[in-house]
């Protein structure tokens, strides 16, 4: 025998799903439609989200994102919302570091930063410099063969690591012998694998 859906079992299956995120002590959140601005100790930062007919809104202590509906790709989407507000919290309360190491064989590699750009000098004998680019508010530290790359924002500190990484880059050779490059050791202290 089929079990009898009740008005509250409809009800619950057509409510629309919310992601609650909390905002930590010494935090301050405005929403402005699809605009979030977070601000805290470490400093401030808005992000603009296409929403996708999801909803983002402030409630006491926390920022609410509501899917337009109970689909799975909906969900999805709200969920990624909510995560980048998460990260957005994270970083402004605690900061993110990304680590990084200098690794040569074959022609010692100088780095140093000039200005907006991370310049690798000797990289596999080269000539010419290679350059990077240091995104805005991203502060990159080399002590010896040690690169340390620090922000708020984990979206523009990390493709300011990507960048980094990049440059070094080997084609045209066999990478079992040219392993040299710099490489992500670890991310907001987790390592690597």
């Amino acid at each position: 025998m089929a079990k009898e859906t009740t008005v509250k079992d409809k009800k619950e299956a057509t409510r629309k799903p919310e992601l609650e995120v909390a905002i930590p002590e010494g935090v301050t959140s405005t929403v402005e439609g699809n605009l979030v601005k977070v601000k805290g100790a470490k400093g401030e930062i808005s992000r603009k989200f296409v929403l996708h007919n999801n909803v983002i809104t402030k409630r006491d202590n926390a920022i609410i994102v509501t899917a337009p509906s109970t689909r799975k790709k909906d969900k999805a989407k709200a969920g990624s919302i909510a995560a980048h507000i998460k990260n957005m919290m994270a970083g402004i309360t605690n900061g993110v570091v990304y680590k990084m190491k200098i690794v040569y064989s074959h022609f010692p590699m100088n780095a140093k930063v000039q200005g907006e750009k991370f310049v690798i000098d000797n990289f596999l004998g080269e000539k010419y410099p290679r350059k990077a680019k240091i995104l805005k508010n991203v502060s990159v530290e080399i002590k010896g063969q040690d690169v340390t790359v620090k922000g708020i924002d984990v979206d523009v500190v990390s493709q300011t690591a990507a960048n980094i990484e990049q440059i070094t880059k080997i084609t045209n050779r066999d990478l079992r012998v040219f392993q040299d490059g710099i490489y992500i050791t670890e991310k907001d202290g987790r390592p690597v694998k």
